[in-house]
C-alpha cells in the first residue's frame, strides 16, 4: 500500500490536500512553506511544478509560477525540495505539472527521478486520458500514482475511462474555469461528486475554488474523501513574501482551521 492509499485509508474524516508551487518564492522559503502546511495537518502535499504557460491556473497561481521561475526553479530544484521534505516527513507528495515538462525531460527519466526523490503521485493537468497510455505504463514501475482531473463537463463514458486509468485519487474540478478562490461550493460540484462516485471506489477530492472552513464542511457533508486547497494557500504566501515567519504562522493556522472544519469542529 502506497503513501497516498494509506493517507486515505487511515483518515476518519476527509483528507486535507494542500497545494503550493515548488520554488515559490524560492527554494528555501518553499521548504518552510511545506513544513508549515504539514505542521498544520496537511494529509497530502501537492507541489506545482512551475511552468511558463499554466493554462489550468488562475492569476494567483500564475504569479506564483512566475516567482518560482524567476528564482530559477527547475525540475531538479523540485526534486531537491522533495528530498528535503522527506528528511523529516512521510506525508504523501503529489506533483501537479504539464506534459511538456515531463516530455522534455523524458517520461521514464522524470518518473524515475520523481520516485527517487520521494514523490508518490503525478497529475499532468493538460494530458487527456486518451493520450495517457505511456504514462500509465511507466508510472507503476516507479510506484507513482497517476492522478487525473474530472470536470463537470466530463461525460459518464469518459469518467469511466479516467477511473479505469487513475490511481491514488481523482481530482474533481468544482468549477467551470481556472483555479482561484470562489465564494461558495457550486451545486455542480456536488452533482459531479455523486456522478463520479457511481464509477469508482477511488477516493474523490474536490478542488478549484475551495478556500473557507464553510466550503470544506460543505464538501465533507456531501461525501468528499478529500478537499484540495491551492489559491488560498498561495495568497497567504504572496501577501507575506517579506516576512516568512508570519507566512509560516498564517499557513499553519489556516490549515489547522480547515482541518477542524473537516471534522466538524469549527464554527462556520
Amino acid at each position: 500500500m502506497g503513501r497516498i492509499e494509506k493517507a486515505f485509508a487511515r483518515a476518519e474524516n476527509p483528507a486535507f490536500i494542500g497545494f503550493t508551487v515548488a520554488g515559490d518564492p524560492d527554494k528555501t522559503t518553499c521548504i518552510r512553506i511545506a513544513r508549515a502546511l504539514i505542521k498544520g495537518g496537511t494529509d497530502i502535499l501537492e507541489l506545482g511544478v512551475p511552468f511558463s504557460d499554466p493554462v489550468a491556473d488562475g492569476p494567483t497561481i500564475q504569479k506564483a509560477d512566475e516567482r518560482a521561475l524567476m528564482a530559477q526553479t527547475t525540475p531538479d530544484t523540485v526534486f531537491e525540495i522533495v528530498r528535503e521534505i522527506r528528511k523529516e516527513s512521510d506525508v504523501p507528495i503529489v506533483f501537479l505539472t504539464y506534459y511538456n515538462i515531463v516530455f522534455r525531460r523524458g517520461i521514464e527519466t522524470f518518473y524515475r527521478e520523481a520516485h527517487d526523490a520521494g514523490a508518490d503521485g503525478i497529475l499532468i493537468a493538460d494530458m487527456p486520458v486518451e493520450e495517457s497510455e505511456e504514462i500509465c505504463t511507466i508510472a507503476p514501475r516507479y510506484g507513482i500514482d497517476p492522478v487525473f482531473l474530472v470536470s463537470q463537463t466530463t461525460s459518464d463514458k469518459r469518467i469511466g475511462k479516467i477511473a479505469a486509468k487513475a490511481q491514488g485519487y481523482l481530482y474533481l474540478v468544482s468549477v467551470l474555469g481556472v483555479t482561484g478562490v470562489r465564494d461558495q461550493v457550486s451545486d455542480g460540484a456536488i452533482d459531479l461528486l455523486n456522478r463520479v462516485r457511481r464509477h469508482t471506489s477511488l477516493p474523490l477530492a474536490i478542488g478549484f475554488g475551495i478556500s473557507t472552513p464553510a466550503q470544506a464542511q460543505t464538501c465533507a457533508r456531501a461525501g468528499a474523501d478529500g478537499v484540495i486547497v491551492g489559491s488560498a494557500i498561495v495568497e497567504i504566501v504572496e501577501r507575506n513574501l517579506k516576512d516568512p515567519d508570519v507566512m509560516e504562522h498564517e499557513l499553519t493556522e489556516y490549515v489547522s482551521s480547515m482541518k477542524k472544519a473537516l471534522i466538524g469542529d469549527y464554527p462556520v
